[in-house]
């Protein structure tokens, strides 16, 4: 019995792909947003490739806000970014 791979489309690229090659970026209850590394915490989630392209595309049309349901502030988008780098260095 083949186990089904949870497939996300990327808010960057608009790209399907397998749900633990992107990052989760979530928006809290609480109206954070910030990069969920675990894939598991509770809010409003929207998946993005682990590059600066696709972030900054995402910014671009807006799709990270519209999958978010919120504006994001420009101090949000440089930590999230640097996150972004962190992770995908490692």
């Amino acid at each position: 019995m083949n186990k089904k791979i949870p497939m996300r489309r990327c808010v960057g690229c608009g790209e399907m792909k397998n749900k633990k090659e992107l990052l989760r970026i979530i928006k809290s209850a609480e109206n954070e947003i910030f990069l969920d590394a675990t894939g598991k915490k509770n809010g409003r989630g929207a998946y993005i490739c682990p590059n600066g392209e696709c972030l900054a595309q995402a910014l671009k049309t807006r799709g990270l806000e519209r999958s978010l349901k919120t504006a994001i502030p420009r101090e949000v988008i440089e930590i999230l970014a640097k996150e972004m780098e962190t992770v995908a260095e490692g």
